[in-house]
């Protein structure tokens, strides 16, 4: 595939757009040799304005989503698009959200362009932990984490009960969840089926995956050590 082409399918901008990045001379390699439209040449290879080209097909990225950001390309207000680099909404294939955080939920978010990947994360079969802290709006009754770990809970509409799910009281009105699936707004629906109300919400970790010292708003790409710890152990 011709460069400019594979510029212009990582989001850089239309061909008109990447065809200007060339006669102004802004992509080069890591030598600093000026590259035309039809060199090729591993993208790794590659600087845009003296930058590294964003990796092709198969970019994994975590985000530490704040509130008040949607997980979409097209609703209205604030987006977890505004959070990353503009270019990375335009990839082709799309860079899409490894399931998906509320507006109203914090914590870590995936990115990623391969479906095979995203398939494998978020697929029933594989079980991948996702753990999360709740604050609630009134204290613990005391009995949630055995109805949680029953494995019996049955929420409203749905038509079987939930796998086995750990909860850890941290504070008399805050917990950490540890759930095995991703059913819609699990965790709300969870602590208002025992009558309870979640005011706030974050997602810790995925598989063995933190955020370790991300920042709200702040984005980072994976590499492969990463991705063993999303299918490894809780860390």
């Amino acid at each position: 595939m011709k460069l400019l082409r594979v510029i212009a399918n990582l989001g850089y901008g239309s061909r008109r757009d990447v065809a200007a990045l060339f006669r102004d001379g802004l992509v080069t390699d890591k030598a600093g040799a000026v590259l035309d439209e039809d060199t090729r040449i591993a993208p790794a290879e590659v600087l845009i304005d003296g930058e590294p080209l964003d990796p092709a097909q198969g970019l994994i990225l975590m985000l530490h989503k704040p509130t008040g950001y949607t997980c979409s390309t097209k609703d209205a207000g604030r987006l977890v698009y505004d959070l990353l680099p503009p270019r990375f909404r335009y990839r082709d294939p799309l860079l899409s959200p490894v399931g998906r955080l509320d507006r109203d939920t914090s914590g870590l978010l995936l990115f990623t362009d391969d479906g095979g990947l995203l398939h494998r994360i978020i697929s029933p079969k594989a079980t991948i932990p996702k753990c999360y802290e709740a604050t609630l709006a009134q204290d613990l009754r005391g009995d949630e984490a055995a109805l949680f770990g029953s494995g019996g809970l049955m929420l409203e509409s749905e038509k079987t009960p939930l796998l086995p799910a750990q909860m850890t009281t941290l504070e008399p009105r805050r917990a950490r969840l540890v759930l095995h699936e991703g059913r819609y707004h699990q965790v709300r629906r969870m602590f208002a089926a025992v009558g309870n109300h979640v005011v706030a919400l974050h997602r810790v970790s995925v598989g063995g995956l933190g955020l370790g010292e991300l920042a709200p708003g702040q984005w980072r790409a994976l590499d492969a050590a990463d991705l063993d710890r999303v299918f490894g152990r809780m860390g």
